[in-house]
């Protein structure tokens, strides 16, 4: 075989790195539609995660998170990484998942929907929060107060109650919006978040706005939103809903 000679060229667009529940079905696809190749390149890996979620199986997640940072591709450096886990996040700690990633991946900048959403719901001006979550009630109920602890209201909040996070994935949107309808006739209320990175909520988040008249933000859309933030690239990534609109 001949040698032949090649240059050697990185790409010129940021790269992105998130962090992925093994049993999470959404999450990739929602950020592949919201960055598209010609926005940023988009890698991920997978944190080992049990079908079950409760607070034992959320908090082992910690000893997890090294080794699937470190199995993104070894880049010259990432804009930013995402940890996918809203729940896990709120259970192990902003800062701790922050170091246990960065330890791992080169980045300065790591986020999770935890904090993208604080972030969120500060751009967006909403402090009375409708809080839906389709978790058990030991998984539900520490959100609620974590936001809380963070000064945001919570007056209303729903859950469905599942435990299997397959299922979590099979939850309709259209159960989503009944939901969503249900907690703002309870009024009191300047914005919705829908949590959970596995949820379908996409796709629904315009309708809702139009339909309820409030911001409306998911784990999902915050999440991706907060990384183009840091990377620079918000105003070209696709995303659903007022927050995309407006700038931190």
């Amino acid at each position: 075989m001949s040698h032949f000679h090649c240059d050697l060229a990185d790409s010129p667009l940021p790269r992105l790195g998130v962090l992925v529940l093994e049993n999470d079905e959404t999450l990739e696809e929602d950020l592949r539609r919201i960055f598209p190749p010609e926005v940023a390149r988009l890698h991920v890996s997978r944190v080992p995660s049990r079908a079950e979620l409760n607070p034992e199986t959320l908090q082992a997640m910690e000893a997890t998170i090294p080794a699937a940072a470190d199995l993104l591709p070894k880049a010259p450096r990432y804009a930013a990484v995402g940890y996918g886990c809203t729940s896990g996040a709120m259970m192990i700690g902003a800062d701790r998942v922050r170091e246990l990633v960065s330890e791992a991946a080169p980045t300065d900048s790591v986020t999770e929907p935890f904090t993208a959403t604080l972030k969120a719901l500060e751009v967006t001006g909403v402090r009375r929060l409708g809080l839906i979550s389709p978790y058990i009630e030991t998984v539900a109920a520490p959100l609620q107060q974590a936001l809380e602890a963070q000064g945001i209201v919570v007056p209303h909040s729903l859950s469905f109650g599942e435990e299997q996070e397959p299922k979590v994935a099979r939850i309709s949107p259209q159960s989503l919006m009944d939901a969503a309808g249900a907690i703002v006739r309870e009024g009191d209320i300047d914005g919705i978040f829908l949590s959970c990175t596995n949820l379908r909520t996409l796709d629904i988040i315009p309708t809702l706005e139009d339909t309820l008249g409030l911001p409306v933000l998911s784990s999902n859309q915050t999440l991706a939103w907060h990384m183009a933030t840091l990377s620079g690239v918000v105003g070209q990534a696709v995303g659903p809903g007022r927050l995309w609109r407006l700038r931190p």
